[in-house]
């Protein structure tokens, strides 16, 4: 599993969550791995204008490097 600090740019490569924010970037929130409440799901927010923040699994994220 893909480890994400909080800040870290990700690629949304699928998302269960809101189908639109696929193939956007935004950046991750959590400080902690994500646990049970969010269902093992990180929180990606900066998606769009129009797209809120987003819980994807690390599945479906790709860091961009940046």
């Amino acid at each position: 599993m893909p480890q994400f600090d909080a800040g870290d740019e990700v690629e949304i490569t699928a998302c269960e969550d809101d189908p639109r924010a696929v193939g956007r970037t935004g950046r991750i929130v959590d400080e902690v791995e994500p646990g049970p409440l969010t269902g093992g799901r990180w929180t990606v927010h900066g998606i769009g204008l129009l797209i809120g923040p987003v819980l994807c699994h690390s599945h479906e994220l790709a860091k961009t490097g940046r």
